[in-house]
């Protein structure tokens, strides 16, 4: 059931201090950003002083800052965490994100908890353990349809908050031992080694193989994008945006998609309001399709379903703009659906299924001069845009590492 008592907050993820800033900028009125330690997110760790910034920054538009110390604690780190706390409460952050309970045993400061998704929010019961445990917040599960949030939301209190956009595990969060399993990394200390994201081979029982060199595990990206007056509606009050480790292009424009979608909802359904000061203007158009993204599914909000996978490639493969004609010594010639320019990044599959990326170093109509010639490269390879500009010269999407 809708909770219109509770404005909708977009939350956005902030790498840095200087990430949480664009993202508060492009319409954010949360970010969540990991501290010195303890995180879940290996390599993007802040020092205090770096929160302390962010906060000054966000409060001046009512804007919160949440602190990830979301890992499973070592007996030798609690008092560590501890201390930890206490500096991220001094220096102006307005909620803890954690997952290790060892926690509310502890001397904590006058600061909100939120339980983390990592501790497999999925259920009702689970939902009003951590209510009545005194958190303020609850990261539901990703695999959470529609009707199971309704059926939490209109028997609890506590804010519900729901990934809308980036990547998706394959396993429940915080319930995945595939990493620790694979190399002793653990996802739940911030160390997955992504092993979801590896091609594999399916064998069956009699040894044949049924498929090779795929990535059987690896799922699209999550995009809510046309559930979202559905996920208000149902009892959703903060949105958040997966992607502490993407780079700032995908922080500014996701955020300011999902800012402009429910800019839309808010002024359509006045029963709904936002929760930060001000308004945002962008001097671009949003457009998911444009960053880092392995194509999308709304996963389980309208219920299970087939198509999730993204099984030929992990990476970003961009969107089909034409296909390769005659093939010359250094270069070769394309019929698209755009013009391609010097500097310009497409990619392709080769025979393999694996995802090769090049640059243009020059383009003559449509002849291309790649930096270096793919041997792999043939007549009626279909090519896929990474980074190409349009005609005023701005780029119109990521460079192929980016994400």
């Amino acid at each position: 059931m809708a909770r219109p008592d509770h404005p909708l907050e977009l939350l956005a993820p902030a790498r840095n201090a200087d990430f949480g800033i664009e993202a508060i900028k492009h319409g954010a009125d949360a970010v969540y950003i990991g501290g010195p330690a303890f995180g879940a997110r290996y390599g993007a760790g802040n020092d205090v002083s770096e929160i302390e910034r962010l906060s000054r920054f966000a409060h001046r538009y009512r804007a919160r800052v949440f602190v990830a110390l979301n890992t499973i604690l070592r007996d030798d780190e609690l008092e560590h965490a501890r201390r930890l706390t206490w500096q991220i409460h001094e220096a102006g952050a307005d909620a803890l994100i954690i997952q290790d309970m060892g926690l509310l045993e502890m001397d904590l400061p006058p600061i909100q908890l939120h339980a983390s998704t990592q501790t497999d929010n999925r259920s009702l019961e689970k939902v009003r353990f951590l209510e009545d445990a005194g958190f303020s917040q609850v990261v539901l599960a990703r695999e959470l349809s529609l009707n199971d949030i309704i059926n939490i939301s209109s028997q609890t209190t506590v804010a519900l908050e729901y990934f809308v956009h980036g990547a998706l595990c394959v396993a429940y969060s915080g319930q995945c031992y595939i990493s620790h399993a694979h190399s002793g990394r653990s996802a739940n200390r911030g160390e997955c080694s992504q092993a979801c994201r590896l091609p594999y081979t399916l064998v069956d029982d009699k040894g044949r193989t049924i498929t090779e060199n795929q990535h059987l595990l690896s799922m699209k990206d999550n995009n809510q994008t046309d559930n979202i007056l559905a996920l208000a509606r149902a009892g959703v009050s903060s949105f958040k945006i997966e992607g502490r480790l993407k780079d700032l292009s995908y922080v500014k424009n996701i955020t300011a998609h999902y800012r402009t979608l429910l800019d839309e909802l808010i002024a359509e359904n006045p029963e709904f309001t936002r929760a930060s000061s001000g308004k945002s203007a962008f001097t671009f158009r949003p457009q998911p399709d444009k960053t880092f993204n392995r194509g999308y599914t709304d996963y389980f909000a309208n219920d299970r379903q087939d198509d999730i996978g993204a099984f030929d490639s992990p990476a970003f493969v961009g969107e089909p703009i034409g296909e390769v004609g005659e093939i010359g010594s250094g270069w070769f010639t394309v019929v698209a659906d755009q013009a391609i320019h010097n500097g310009d990044g497409v990619c392709f599959y080769d025979a393999r299924g694996e995802v090769l990326g090049l640059r243009i170093n020059r383009a003559e109509g449509n002849r291309l001069f790649p930096a270096e010639m793919p041997v792999e490269l043939t007549a009626g390879t279909t090519l896929s845009a990474i980074a190409i500009r349009n005609s005023s010269g701005r780029w119109s999407r990521n460079p192929p590492n980016a994400g």
